[in-house]
């Protein structure tokens, strides 16, 4: 199995290469350092997997991932993170990665490596029980059909958390009176009377 590893810490990228090798089944063929450099190198050597770092300076794991995805869609791409963020594990899924695991967990690594190479998806236990509560807590309702913008869009949610004006100042440091006109726009836009109505509209829109 020809594995590409990027790692932002070069001594962590070169251990995991020395780990890897010992049992005979993987060749890491190149170490990076760099989202830039995972691009190259993947253009270089088309490792049957990738295994790369998310937190990386300059571009991070997740853009050179959808680079390398953009010309190749059936690259097989295993991120090791100490971050376990849901931010980046939804992206992760939505790119279409093979795999999310946890530095902390080092024993999974080659394991999870041979399951993405024979084409199956790899996420830590840990990962896997928190998806459903992710996808529910970062959906987002749709209201441009309504013609309402997406700061207008992030007015509302606040409004339908319970915020008042001066709670979703200090939120989006906006002025009071900006934050009033926003929400005159928006009760005028959906015709309705007042934030109550509106807290309703945006939990039926869910």
């Amino acid at each position: 199995m020809k594995v590409v590893v990027v790692d932002d810490d070069r001594l962590v990228g070169t251990s995991l290469k020395t780990i890897l090798q010992a049992g005979g089944e993987v060749n890491v063929v190149d170490v990076g350092c760099s989202g830039q450099e995972a691009i190259e190198l993947y253009r270089l050597h088309r490792p049957d997997v990738i295994l790369m770092d998310i937190r990386m300076s300059g571009m991070s794991g997740l853009d050179a991932a959808e680079k390398i995805l953009s010309f190749d869609p059936a690259a097989r791409i295993l991120f090791l993170t100490t971050f376990s963020d849901d931010e980046y594990i939804i992206r992760a899924l939505k790119m279409g990665a093979r795999g999310y695991i946890l530095k902390q967990d080092y024993e999974s690594i080659l394991p999870a490596l041979k399951a993405v190479y024979n084409g199956q998806s790899v996420f830590g236990d840990e990962i896997v029980s928190r998806i459903p509560d992710m996808f529910l807590k970062n959906r987002k309702p749709d209201f441009s059909k309504y013609g309402i913008s997406e700061k207008e869009a992030e007015i509302i949610a606040l409004v339908a958390e319970g915020m008042n004006n001066k709670e979703i100042v200090s939120a989006l440091y906006l002025s009071e009176g900006t934050v009033r006109n926003y929400i005159s726009v928006i009760l005028e836009k959906l015709n309705l009377r007042d934030r109550t109505q509106l807290a309703v509209f945006y939990y039926k829109n869910q």
